[in-house]
């Protein structure tokens, strides 16, 4: 078995124009000084990493480590949550995403397009230039207005809709694969890959691509009222990163999964800092080290009450308080009587 890394944290939620949030090497240091032991870095912000540089700088990508390492943190990995959901955006959401691309590139979503592609296509020889195994996106989606739909959907759209998601995916995939970086898509309502069904259909096909793997988050399950645990005894073998990150879904006679288009503070389903919302994360850290996930547990802040300071502090303890120290022997060793295969077939009357 494995133990879990950590604590870390995704630093997109911090970050800000002020110090110690407007660069790395102050974000760093005060991410350390909390107790954190790795950091996830975003990749849409220059001040921290320049990805296309990353990507064909060695040097630069040692640099970048470097940086890190200095406070005593590591990168667990790269971040392209946004570069991710422009490689498939339904046309009804154009002007709404426009803003995740640069100037150069927006009311052109052709050409939109290809900067994402492009966009994780760096992100998988950065990764590799920074020794890292695994990354976290987005899907996009396509289908997604289509999700409950009124009136039904024509026959054939949601075939349609995932063969061409798979063709945009693939080239990507395969840019993963010759890095030997696994692609975590966070499944996340908004996106074509929300549940385990549509992650299914994906999968299915990408012809069950080595590396089209999951990014766990379980708030996001809460919300849905989706069987979190469940899921991992489903996909484990699947899941190569994890967010730790809390949610509670209190419905009530005037709204539920929908939220009569409230905002977050009035949701019935909202996010909130660790420990205050209700997910089990005791049953969670136990089944992810029985599962041996290979990798990070770090925490995305996102909550409409806490200070988002308060919320990372509070959340270094939970996530190191959490790990399993795995065992290395069994709890019963103190009465084995020794193995011996002659006597074994003697009990067994052999």
């Amino acid at each position: 078995m494995k133990t879990i890394k950590g604590p870390a944290i995704f630093l997109a939620q911090f970050i800000s124009d002020q110090a110690p949030f407007n660069s790395l090497e102050s974000i760093c240091e005060w991410a350390s000084g909390l107790g954190f032991k790795g950091v996830q870095i975003p990749t849409t912000d220059s001040r921290f990493i320049d990805l296309k540089l990353a990507a064909e700088s060695q040097t630069y990508a040692h640099e970048i480590k470097g940086k890190v390492q200095a406070v005593g943190l590591e990168i667990t990995e790269l971040s392209t949550h946004l570069q991710g959901q422009l490689v498939a955006v339904n046309p009804v959401y154009d002007k709404l995403f426009d803003g995740f691309a640069p100037a150069a590139v927006q009311n052109n979503p052709k050409a939109r397009q290809e900067w994402a592609v492009q966009q994780l296509k760096y992100a998988a020889k950065a990764s590799q230039n920074l020794g890292l195994t695994a990354h976290a996106t987005f899907s996009g989606a396509l289908l997604w207005p289509m999700v409950y739909p009124w009136p039904q959907r024509p026959a054939g759209l949601v075939e349609t809709g995932f063969t061409e998601l798979a063709r945009r995916w693939l080239p990507i995939l395969q840019t993963f694969d010759e890095c030997g970086v696994d692609v975590c898509y966070e499944i996340h309502p908004g996106e074509d890959l929300h549940d385990g069904i549509s992650y299914e259909l994906f999968l299915d096909k990408v012809q069950q691509h080595p590396r089209a793997c999951l990014l766990y988050d379980p708030s996001h399950f809460v919300l849905q009222c989706l069987d979190y645990l469940e899921y991992i005894d489903i996909y484990h073998e699947r899941i190569r990163a994890f967010h730790v990150k809390d949610a509670e879904f209190n419905p009530t006679g005037r709204q539920g999964v929908y939220g009569g288009y409230q905002s977050w503070i009035d949701r019935a389903g909202r996010f909130r800092s660790l420990g205050d919302g209700q997910v089990d994360f005791k049953a969670i850290f136990s089944k992810m080290a029985a599962y041996d996930f290979p990798g990070w547990a770090v925490l995305e802040w996102e909550c409409a009450l806490k200070h988002p300071e308060d919320g990372a502090r509070e959340g270094a303890t939970f996530i190191k308080d959490h790990i399993i120290r795995v065992t290395d022997k069994a709890f019963d060793d103190f009465a084995a009587t020794g193995t011996d295969e002659n006597f074994n077939k003697t009990l067994l009357g052999l």
